[in-house]
């Protein structure tokens, strides 16, 4: 194949000219974009165009939702609102709820529930979408209520109601009243991420290939035209970019040469850098970066060991204050109530509890009702 741009035509003289003796691209590197850090920003880049992000996330909400309840009210586990934490509202399961609330916490650093009561006995639990609130503050400082928009409608729930809106939150520095999201401690990294997939693909789409230079070194000392100019282009974009072209041979001539400016994969070391990415990513929620599968990660002997960091670190400390909070806001309805969790059907959990059984069952010193009592059950 040969390339017609320097083919004489049967055209009028030209009189406009080029001033340019060598003809070349170069790409030089301007200024960091960043993304925004709002909740629906973080949702976008984070949850639903960044694999590390996504699985994160899911890995903790559906671990924690996993979580089995214990409802008791003054020693009494039959309890009303065990059947209201199976089905919340009807349409949601326990489980869903669940997941999304620690959905909502992990993306936005807030999660709000709004109780339905019906003749004084609460029916239904509903979460709001944490971008959808805005606190209203009192004359002191504090949240007098908060208000919930969406589309034109507003509404507005007092925190003096009992039991009014449920806010839960992860502790943020420079915030009295809203959470600080984790995800955002990690918004770079996520930046980073995305940026090295886009450009990837980019580079598929350019024949995975690194940019370069058309070099023009006429003989004669002639320049080229603009007519020239132009036509050379649209010849390169048309049959030598993108991936159904990769690695078609480029026949030059007329004092052309291709001068290759790209950097190589190895010197811009993209693979490193996106692993590096993920697990600042992984690490800011919390879980450990082999359980995702990102290689380079060390921290940890084997997977099983991995594993049980995860739980121990991430997911229990995530669900006792999710209880502790559940427990205290419900406290005006049921003064009694206490909310916890089985821990003994965590499967994730169960070589630990293995080990603790052994540890009581060989303890001849203690007896049976203190033997209950060590493995956490009612003497």
């Amino acid at each position: 194949m040969r390339i017609p741009f320097l083919t004489p035509r049967a055209t009028p003289a030209e009189t406009k000219s080029s001033p340019l003796t060598t003809l070349f691209a170069l790409a030089t590197s301007g200024p960091a974009h960043w993304s925004q850090r709002s909740y629906p920003s973080l949702a976008r880049e984070g949850f639903m165009r960044n694999p590390v992000a996504y699985r994160a996330v899911r890995m903790i909400a559906e671990a924690a939702a996993s979580v089995p309840w214990i409802v008791s009210d003054g020693g009494a586990e039959d309890h009303a609102l065990k059947g209201l934490l199976v089905r919340p509202n009807p349409r949601q399961g326990g489980a869903e709820f669940m997941e999304a609330l620690y959905g909502h916490l992990l993306l936005s650093g807030n999660a709000f529930i709004e109780p339905v009561e019906i003749g004084g006995t609460l029916r239904e639990l509903h979460l709001l979408r944490p971008d959808r609130i805005r606190v209203i503050e009192g004359s002191d400082g504090w949240p007098s209520s908060y208000e919930y928009r969406v589309g034109g409608a507003v509404r507005r729930f007092s925190v003096e109601a009992d039991p009014g809106l449920l806010h839960l939150r992860l502790f943020h520095p420079l915030d009295d009243h809203m959470g600080f999201a984790p995800l955002e401690a990690a918004a770079k990294a996520l930046d980073l991420s995305n940026a090295a997939a886009s450009w990837n693909k980019a580079l598929l789409d350019n024949s995975a290939r690194p940019s370069g230079a058309l070099v023009y070194q006429p003989k004669d000392g002639g320049n080229l035209s603009s007519a020239q100019y132009e036509r050379l282009k649209a010849e390169l974009a048309e049959g030598y970019s993108g991936p159904a072209r990769a690695g078609r041979p480029m026949l030059l001539e007329g004092g052309l040469d291709w001068k290759s400016m790209g950097l190589s994969p190895r010197e811009m070391d993209f693979a490193e850098a996106k692993n590096g990415a993920a697990r600042d990513i992984a690490l800011a929620f919390g879980v450990p970066p082999m359980l995702i599968g990102i290689p380079g990660d060390n921290t940890y002997a084997n997977y099983a060991e991995a594993n049980r960091a995860f739980w121990r670190l991430t997911i229990l400390p995530l669900i006792f204050r999710t209880a502790e909070a559940m427990t205290g806001w419900l406290s005006g309805l049921y003064p009694a109530l206490k909310l916890g969790f089985d821990l003994d059907q965590v499967a994730g959990l169960s070589a630990e509890r293995g080990e603790l059984w052994a540890r009581v069952g060989a303890a001849d010193f203690l007896s049976d009702t203190e033997k209950r009592q060590a493995v956490g059950w009612e003497g």
